[in-house]
């Protein structure tokens, strides 16, 4: 799966959870990348947008995934 389409992906999940504010949305939002994307996309979107400095991600959306990147997932 290209990395434009995994951060789309990832941006639509941050859109649901943005409602609740960003204390809830960012483990909100890692939680569900962790339980629902295969682990080659998970291994994609922790790879790509951080190392290209996170661009195209949302703010919520790349704080989620430094979170999972921080935690080995």
């Amino acid at each position: 799966m290209s990395p434009d389409r995994l951060i789309y992906m990832a941006n639509q999940i941050g859109k649901f959870f943005q409602s609740q504010g960003h204390d809830k949305a960012v483990p909100g939002i890692s939680e569900h990348i962790r339980k629902f994307w295969d682990p080659r996309m998970r291994s994609a979107i922790l790879a790509h947008p951080l190392d290209a400095g996170g661009a195209g991600l949302d703010p919520d959306v790349r704080a989620a995934v430094e979170t999972l990147k921080a935690a080995g997932s």
